[in-house]
Order: structure tokens, then sequence, then C-alpha cells
């Protein structure tokens, strides 16, 4: 008996031993699917997840999937994920926007001027390879993953993490678990057409969804137990449905992943899949009921979930710690150009080496870049460098179009009807020259012409010719009123025609004002038909002048400016005239013109502005006169708007104005506003201490503004005591 007690004892001992034995920790893998704006409902699961409290070993995302999932993996909780989605600017995301501070003044002009711009190659019209370059995006992810960004190996990161993008030249499948961290996932986020497609490794990467919506099997290989996935792909719509491009878009590139997600599905240990058919892959306005949704889902499988949960260790996740916003930059490397220098890069950014940057302003060094249009990718990634310094390494692709066709509209109460088409020329002669021309078609016929080299920092040089002309009732007669009282007239009917050259030199200093200085050839003819009996034809001179100017422009919005502030300075000597009306005598004209912007309660907004001009010398020409009146229109010579008044209806040799503008932004991009505007305006105003106080004038304005796609789109209502009647006037489209 002993000896058989002994013998069970004795075998006995590895069962119990494997007893004692410590069970193997589950791994869990966590696969998030693309899905454009759906994608926020990730948030929610993830929400319900760390509330009962699954700890997430491996992390596996396409697309919005792989967004959600990279900053998981990084270290944020969910709720911070939530806060960063908030606050994010989807519109200015989608539209890849870059700030006005960032153009140079000829790029403000520019994209103040046109609504469409086409590429135009070998006389073919082509169309952009995608509507945004996706930079804004590639440096909020650049910012947000501050704390790994020298992490090379997802593999290293808090939880260990990979995406997948599409190889669009061969089709195939890319699993990014290596590199740059915000580059991986916005490669694999890249929706065709919207974003342009990022290089990585000399492959052209696309999103994800293309080729796997549902990285599961490569989220299993990892070594993960269970598997919980969210799908938030679309189903098969019907026709109803399909009553936008968007949509079509996504259908196409859904057909082969719909039949691959019941697959799946099928392997997958929890599978949530949120009720989201009524929302879009661009519906991030609603971005909280998707969240919702996703909660929604994730708790209906709680059950299975806190069992999950019980069976690990459990897990609350903190916030992620964030405790700096700056780099050093120890070094910046750019990869070979061919047609533009690394000293022109570096002027571009506005930062050198050996300086500390906020992420604000690394973002802005790249948004110059952009500006300029001379790239057609740019990515870049910070590199660790000695004591806790960053090499910043940037990769640009120069942009291979040089010709861009360019059309606009435009009604107003002067210039009337408007269509604008352009046609612009890059290296022309030069690497760094942009040839530009306007032709305008409508009412009145008329051009610009710009060429200009620009040299950044250097000295830069450019050429411009303007043809302006219009036909008008105008309550001003050039003669002080003289010619009106001698015909018994309160109007004259003229056609105004202003053809101006310029030769010109300009530099930026202090990185933001332009001084310049040039010769100016101008021909100017003003008639009236009025005038049959007499003499047509008031003016039909040459003249020759000198000039000089200085710039600032901070407005963030030429039109609806929100904040910032701008200055114009410019001075004219006018030297020569063939003199038509033998009146003339060389006289010069000083202008000033300021204003600043700033939003109060984040939709109201007040403007204000003081202008002044005085001409200098004997009494010379007066067509040369500052005239006043109307609003809408881009000036020209010394024409300037003025609330209360009609069109060209009070002129002097001198002038002083000052406006204020109450603008409310009580929809998106909709505004109801209130100005009112005081000066005085006469001959020899700043001679005469009374003049000022006798010529005063005044006029106000309510009006609505919408911005458009076409550019501000306005109507205004507008008197003055003084004139005793109001104005209504119409703007459309850009001014030009």
């Amino acid at each position: 008996m002993k000896k058989l007690a002994l013998l069970a004892f004795l075998l006995s001992m590895p069962l119990v031993s494997m007893a004692q034995e410590p069970q193997k920790p589950i791994k869990v893998g966590l696969v998030l699917s693309g899905g454009g704006a759906k994608g926020f409902a990730h948030i929610g699961v993830l929400k319900v997840l760390e509330e009962a409290g699954v700890k997430v070993d491996y992390i596996g995302g396409t697309s919005m999937g792989a967004i959600v999932g990279g900053l998981y993996a990084s270290g944020y909780n969910a709720r911070q994920i939530d806060s960063i989605f908030q606050q994010t600017d989807f519109d200015a995301l989608l539209q890849d926007f870059i700030p006005r501070s960032s153009k140079s003044f000829y790029g403000k002009r520019n994209d103040e001027l046109y609504a469409v711009s086409l590429p135009f190659n070998k006389f073919r019209i082509g169309i952009p390879t995608a509507l945004s370059k996706g930079l804004y995006n590639y440096n909020l992810l650049a910012k947000l993953t501050h704390k790994v960004r020298h992490v090379r190996d997802f593999n290293q990161l808090p939880i260990p993490f990979l995406c997948v993008a599409t190889n669009i030249e061969t089709g195939e499948q890319v699993i990014l678990n290596k590199g740059y961290l915000p580059q991986a996932m916005a490669a694999s986020a890249a929706f065709p057409s919207l974003f342009a497609p990022i290089e990585i490794d000399g492959k052209m990467l696309i999103d994800g969804g293309v080729v796997n919506n549902y990285p599961i099997e490569e989220i299993k290989a990892l070594g993960a137990d269970v598997i919980i996935g969210v799908d938030v792909q679309d189903d098969m719509k019907d026709r109803s449905s399909l009553n936008d491009a968007t949509r079509i878009l996504v259908q196409i590139s859904n057909l082969g992943m719909i039949q691959r997600m019941k697959e799946d599905a099928k392997k997958t240990d929890i599978y949530l899949k949120p009720d989201i058919s009524s929302f879009g892959v661009i519906s991030f306005e609603r971005g909280q009921e998707i969240v919702k949704k996703g909660e929604d889902a994730a708790f209906g499988a709680y059950e299975k979930i806190k069992e999950l949960a019980q069976k690990q260790q459990a897990s609350r996740r903190p916030d992620l710690s964030v405790c700096t916003d700056s780099l050093t930059v120890n070094r910046i490397t750019v990869n070979k150009l061919d047609d533009f220098t690394r000293a022109y890069v570096l002027g571009k950014l506005r930062f050198k080496p050996g300086k500390k940057i906020s992420y604000n302003d690394l973002k802005l060094g790249m948004d110059n870049l952009s500006a300029t249009q001379n790239f057609s990718a740019i990515s870049y990634s910070l590199e660790p460098g000695p004591n806790d310094t960053d090499e910043i390494k940037l990769n640009l692709t120069e942009n291979t179009t040089r010709a861009y066709l360019k059309f606009g509209v435009h009604y107003d109460n002067l210039y009337k009807t408007g269509v604008l088409a352009n046609l612009t020329y890059k290296k022309l002669f030069l690497k760094n020259d942009v040839a530009s021309f306007d032709m305008i078609l409508g009412d009145n016929i008329r051009y610009n012409f710009d060429y200009y080299i620009d040299n950044g920092f250097y000295f830069s040089f450019g050429f411009k010719s303007r043809f302006t002309g219009f036909n008008r009732n105008v309550e001003t007669d050039f003669a002080d009123g003289a010619l009106l009282e001698q015909l018994g007239l309160k109007s004259l009917n003229i056609d105004f025609a202003d053809w101006t050259n310029q030769a010109y030199i300009q530099t930026i200093f202090v990185q933001k004002y332009l001084i310049g200085a040039g010769v100016e050839f101008k021909h100017l003819k003003i008639e009236s038909e009025t005038l049959q009996q007499n003499d047509p034809v008031f003016e039909n001179s040459n003249y020759l002048s000198l000039f000089g100017y200085l710039k600032f422009d901070s407005f963030d919005n030429k039109y609806f400016p929100k904040r910032g502030w701008y200055f114009t300075g410019d001075f004219q000597w006018y030297l020569n005239s063939t003199d038509y009306t033998n009146q003339f005598q060389r006289f010069s004209v000083a202008k000033a013109d300021i204003g600043l912007a700033q939003t109060f309660y984040k939709r109201f907004t007040l403007k204000l502005q003081a202008e002044a001009g005085v001409s200098i010398g004997e009494d010379s020409v007066p067509f040369f006169d500052f005239v006043l009146g109307g609003y809408g229109y881009s000036p020209v010579i010394n024409v300037r708007p003025f609330y209360g008044y009609d069109f060209l209806s009070i002129s002097g040799d001198s002038y002083i104005k000052a406006t204020a503008t109450a603008d409310w932004e009580f929809f998106k991009k909709n505004h109801l506003n209130f100005s009112a505007n005081g000066g005085s305006i006469s001959d020899n105003l700043f001679e005469d201490s009374q003049a000022l106080s006798k010529n005063r004038v005044f006029g106000y304005a309510v009006g609505y503004g919408l911005e458009s796609v076409i550019g501000p789109i306005e109507v205004k209502y507008s008197w003055s005591p003084e004139v005793g009647r109001g104005f209504t006037w119409f703007s459309v489209g850009f001014w030009f």
C-alpha cells in the first residue's frame, strides 16, 4: 500500500506543478477600419473599452482607423482624442488651408482674384491630382505625436501599432510598421482625389482602404489572442442614396471590401458595427453624434467586453502629458532639387538651424513653402540630434506644372459685369519668375499683365501693364463743379480709360514689410458724350512719374478679416506730360491707408480703417484728384470707395477718411455688417485750418455678405444725411 501511495504521489506531481503554473496573459488586438468621418465612432468604442478596463496590446488601422489608432498607440487616451477631434478645423484640413500670412504679396493677390485654377500643359487643360496636399493634416499629426517623434519601430510605441496603405503604382498592400509615425498615418489616410499620394521609401502611397480596410490578419500575426474589431465602412447603397460624387466614389472603393469584411467579421471575437448609415465620410460637423454611435455599439457588447477585462489586469489609461511644444533645430537637410537652392528653401521657412521653434513656427514654415506652389508634395521627419535637439529632414517634390489657366467672375455698379480669364506661366525665362496675363471681358474690357522675378529677401524685379476703363454717370466734372454749373447739369456721362505701365524693384525686410520703387508711364483719356456740342474730351495725355511704396498686410482675410492689420503708403512724383490741357506742372501725390481688425466673442469683428491723400505742388492736373463714392469695386488711380455717396461723387486734391465696420458672422460664412465713414475732401485741405471742419462728409451702410467659392457676394444699402437719398449696391465675386 505504501508503495502504491508513493507511486500515486509521484505521478500527481506534474499535475500539481501545471496547476500552479501562472496562466499566460491574454493579448488583445484592436482593429479599426477606415470610413472617413464615420471613424469618429472608434473614439466612442475606446471610451467604453477604457471604462470596462480592457487593456489593448496591439492596434492596427486603416485610413481614419490609422489616425485614431496611431494617436491611441502613441499614448493618448480616448477622452484626449475626443477633445483633439473636437478642436480640429476639418474644413481647413480638407481644404489644406494655408493662412494668408504665409503667402507673398503676389500670392495674396493671385488667391484673391481667381475662383478656379487648372493646370495647363501642351494646350490641354488638366485637373489637379488632388484637392489637397494633405499638409495641414501632416503638420497636425507631427505636433500631436511629439512625445514619440523619434520612434522609428512602431512596436516600440506605448502600444505596438501598424497601419495599411496602398501602392498606387502596383495596387499592392503596404504594411507600415516602421518609419515616421505622422507620415505613416497620413499615407494610410490619403483618400484618392481628396489628398495627394505620399511617397515613402520610393513608393507612392494612398488610402489603405483600397486594398485592406480591416487589417485583422496582420494584428493576429503580432500575437493577439483576442480581436476586437470596429467596422465603420459603408454597406452597399441603393440608387436613391448615391446622390453625390463622394458617395459614388466610396461605393466604388468599397465593392471588394464589403465581401471581404463578411469573412473578416467571422474571425473577429468581438465585432462592433456602429449604426452610422445616416452619416457620410465627410460628416465631420456631426462628430459628437458619431462618437455616441460608437459608444452605443460597444455598450451593446458590454458583457463580452467586461468579461474580457476581468481576464486581464484592470487597466485605466491616464492622460498623456504633453509638457512641451517646442523644438531645438540642430540641422535642416533638404533633398536634391533641380530648380531651387537650399538657401531659397530656408528663406521660405523663415527659421534657421540653431534656433528654438514652436510647432506653429514649423507649420508656418511648411505653409510658406506650400504657398509658393513650386512644390507638388511636401513632407518631413524629425530626426534625433545631439543634446536633445532635432534635425528636420525635408523631402520636397518640385512642381512640374508651369502653366495654369485661372478664371473668375465679378459684378459691381461701376465696372458692371466682368469675366476674368488668366494665363499664368512660371519659369518663363528664369527659375524663379512668374508671368501672368488677365483678360477681363464684359461691359468694360480690361487687362492686366504682370512679370515678376521673385528673389525672396533679395531685390526682386517686375513689370506691370494694366488697362482699365468704364462708362458711368458721375457727379464730378474734374473742375470743382464749374462745368456742371455752366451747363446746368447735376451729372455727366463719362468714358474713362487708364493705360498704366510700371517697371519696379522691391524687397522684403524684417520678413514682413514690402518696400519698392519704380518708374511709371501712364496714358489717361477722359471724355463725355454729354458735351457733344463742346469739346467732348477732358483729357488725353501721357504722364511719366517715379514712385515708391511701403506695404504690410497681416489680415487673415482680405474681404472679411477677423484679425490682423495692414498699412500701405506710397508716394508718386509726376515729372512730365504731353499736357493735353496745357495745365501740367510738376506735382506729387502722397497716400497712406491703415486698417485694424479684431474679433470679439468669436463671431463679432470690429474693423477700423483710416486713410488720407494729398497733392503736393502747384495747382496742376485735376484728373489726379481724389474722387470718393460707391463700394464694391477695384480702385483705379485715386478713385476710392465712400459710403453714403454714389460712385465718383465728390472730389478734391486732398482728403482724409475714417471708417468703422461692425461685422457679425451669424452663420458660417454669412455676415451682417454695419459701417460708418466720415472725412473731409477739398482742394488744399491741409493748408487751411478751417477746411477740415467746413468740408466734412459722412455716410453709413448696412449689408449682407456671403463668402463663396467665386468670392464675396455682397449687397449694401448706403445713405448720407448730406445727400438725402440712399443707394443699393451689389457686388459679386473677387474684386478685379
